[in-house]
């Protein structure tokens, strides 16, 4: 099989056997202390909420996420929403942490490999996401004059493998070099 076929593409939702759970997992293990609720994880991950709740007591029972209630609230009051985290004191934890985390890397590598392989792009800076920082605007920016509709349906696509939105920003060459 030659490098980079269709067939050698790691998908970790064939390996866990489901697109909701493993964009579960892939949420939970990037973000160890986050905590969520059902219809919150629903709006990130982009699936139904039947498909979430059942996937939810599949990882609860399994012990790598855990149910946490009665979450204090800014205001002091308590929150009655069953919230949900990842459970850092699974065995398998940091071997799950680095799995997502070198499926995420090839996502990326194909990324980069099919922009530019496919648009006319100068230069591909990733930061944001790519880098570990949640809080930037933007994800990636891409200098060049690539097609919009095909570009943006492109990304919808790495968007849904990566279970996250992908913020970019496209800026012509001409303006960039200015």
């Amino acid at each position: 099989m030659k490098k980079g076929s269709d067939n050698e593409r790691f998908g970790v939702e064939q390996l866990f056997g489901s697109k909701t759970r493993s964009r579960l997992l892939q949420l939970f293990l990037k973000n160890p202390e986050g905590s969520y609720y059902v219809r919150e994880l629903t709006r990130k991950i982009s699936a139904q909420l039947n498909s979430v709740r059942r996937e939810l007591n599949n990882l609860v029972e399994l012990g790598i996420v855990v149910e946490l209630e009665a979450v204090d609230t800014p205001d002091g009051k308590k929150d009655r929403k069953k919230y949900y985290q990842v459970n850092k004191e699974f065995g398998l934890y940091d071997e799950l942490r680095g799995l997502f985390a070198k499926a995420s890397i090839l996502i990326q590598q194909d990324l980069v490999r099919v922009l530019v392989d496919e648009h006319p792009i100068q230069v591909l800076i990733l930061t944001g996401l790519f880098t570990g920082g949640e809080e930037h605007e933007t994800d990636m920016l891409i200098v060049g004059s690539p097609e919009q509709k095909s570009l943006k349906e492109r990304i919808e696509g790495f968007e849904a493998e990566l279970g996250c939105e992908l913020n970019y920003t496209v800026m012509p060459t001409d303006e960039f070099l200015y």
